[in-house]
């Protein structure tokens, strides 16, 4: 097997295909190696979908065999340890492998046992998660008849930081189609201060949880679930907390402690799990080795190179970057990192081409409906200017539900991990 390429890729998902097939459609002579274990690529945006009984699992599948670029070569192992300064990435079975350039994006692991009780529980018939099986989601969704609908997300960066909000906007409006939403408490409990960083979006948004009486708990950080007693423990993480902080919502029961810490009893639980970079990217020389960021891979938030190894490139869910981890974000980063290496390749500069923070949440908040969320750093919004001239993107829109569930699969499938976009 050749251990020595021109750019070696760890990760073959979105960030990782698509960088080697925009490579390849630019410079065919490159040599190329994508790292990868996992012989299963999955579209999970559309497990939102899945989750909510709207779309089918086997189709958001397909095998990774199938997903390499032509003329990429493909190690099915995994990367181990790093050596920068001899440009060798280690791996489990495979042995060493030298590069010139090394592209990191290894995606986002789940820490499922970084919150107390969560494992025990996700084998209960009343917790599930859309990041895990999607198609237990549904199964709950459809044997619920009542209760407590609580709806949560950890105080780790995580996948898609609106999908905790989306199956909870789906499941409210299946509990009304099915005549169930006056026996229902439906709850969205978040360690963040707002529904949503960007205001415009987060003006709709608020309007539509008012109007749906949707009960948003901010500032609720999970803590514990006892799935024993079907109960899930928040920490109050307001820091200017008032004294009624902890006033309580009379139709859902909770129980406050004096250390700002509250038990709510559920009957139906959703949560994105604890994430966090995968282990070999935390233990390995281009992770942030303290602060906020610590564990996290460290790289210029422009030209997603890292600081101190100049051959070295972040993208995806695994960077340090100060906005949305989304597939829609990785398809601004990778064109930034194509440019910048076959730059330094030939001219030893940057290209032009820098990163401005652009990510998309196209948040479904109905059978039906959706709001197309896009922005850059520092929360400023950064719609699509054509589309804002056809659509009024601050607004749900059934054009935007077809995009979602028909248009972006297929251009994800068809031109992203073609290269073409």
């Amino acid at each position: 097997m050749k251990n020595q390429f021109n750019i070696v890729i760890v990760g073959g998902g979105t960030g990782g295909i698509m960088t080697a097939a925009q490579l390849k459609r630019k410079n065919k002579n490159l040599s190329i190696a994508i790292l990868e274990p996992r012989t299963e690529h999955y579209y999970q945006p559309a497990w939102t979908l899945v989750g909510a009984g709207t779309f089918n699992f086997n189709s958001t599948r397909r095998d990774e065999a199938k997903m390499i670029p032509a003329g990429v070569e493909w190690i099915k192992d995994f990367a181990t340890t790093f050596d920068p300064e001899k440009n060798i990435v280690n791996t489990r079975n495979s042995g060493p492998i030298t590069y010139d350039y090394l592209v990191l994006s290894p995606g986002i692991q789940n820490d499922i046992d970084a919150l107390p009780g969560l494992r025990e529980a996700l084998e209960t018939d009343f917790v599930c998660s859309n990041y895990l099986d999607p198609e237990k989601t549904f199964r709950i969704l459809k044997n619920f008849k009542g209760g407590n609908a609580i709806f949560t997300q950890p105080t780790t960066p995580i996948r898609c930081g609106g999908a905790p909000q989306k199956i909870m906007y789906l499941t409210e409006d299946y509990l009304r189609k099915h005549h169930l939403r006056e026996k229902s408490n439906v709850i969205y409990a978040t360690p963040g201060s707002v529904i949503f960083g960007v205001k415009v979006f987060a003006d709709t948004l608020t309007d539509i949880i008012k109007k749906r009486n949707i009960v948003f708990k901010p500032f609720y950080a999970p803590v514990m679930i006892d799935s024993k007693k079907k109960e899930i423990t928040f920490r109050y993480v307001n820091p200017n907390p008032g004294p009624t902080a902890l006033t309580m919502n009379s139709g859902i029961n909770e129980i406050a402690s004096a250390q700002d810490l509250i038990t709510m009893p559920y009957d139906m639980l959703h949560l994105a799990p604890p994430q966090s970079a995968p282990d070999f990217i935390k233990q390995s020389p281009f992770a942030f080795a303290d602060g906020p960021n610590k564990g996290w891979l460290e790289v210029d938030i422009h030209t997603l190179q890292h600081p101190k190894y100049k051959n070295v490139f972040g993208i995806g869910d695994s960077a340090a970057l100060p906005t949305a981890k989304t597939g829609a974000a990785i398809r601004k980063q990778a064109p930034v990192v194509v440019d910048n290496i076959l730059h330094l390749m030939k001219n030893q500069s940057f290209s032009s081409h820098q990163y401005e923070g652009y990510s998309s949440c196209p948040i479904v908040t109905g059978y039906g409906e959706m709001l197309l969320c896009e922005f850059k750093y520092d929360n400023v919004r950064d719609s699509d200017p054509l589309l804002k001239r056809f659509v009024d993107t601050t607004k749900t829109q059934w054009s935007m539900w077809i995009l979602k569930k028909y248009g972006l699969p297929w251009l994800y499938w068809n031109m992203m991990m073609k290269g073409r976009m």
